[in-house]
């Protein structure tokens, strides 16, 4: 479905997970592997605002506004906010959702 371009948006718990991930690498000593899937998730990100319906439901929640897109090893979640996309979380595709209660 194409809804015309909306901005996105990362939540604070994308960001943190995105920093997560990039000191996992520096704490391995190969800064530049998380370098690399830092970018590769902005860009596995940037065709939302056009197709925001790329992503599956979430199957933890079966919320038709609570998506996510499956780049290996990591899991995009996010949300069709009226108005914009808004990215929620990062994790990696082996790991069962869980939002605290405060991000939702």
């Amino acid at each position: 479905m194409m809804a015309g371009h909306l901005p996105i948006t990362l939540a604070v718990s994308a960001l943190n997970d995105l920093e997560e991930i990039r000191s996992h690498y520096l704490e391995k000593q190969i800064p530049e592997v998380g370098e690399k899937l830092t970018r590769d998730i902005f860009n596995a990100m940037e065709g939302l605002g056009l197709f925001s319906d790329q992503g599956r439901i979430v199957p933890e929640f079966g919320q038709p506004l609570l998506r996510e897109l499956i780049h290996p090893p990591f899991r995009i979640v996010y949300r069709r906010d009226p108005g914009r996309i808004r990215v929620v979380r990062i994790w990696r595709s082996e790991r069962l959702l869980r939002f605290p209660e405060k991000n939702r």
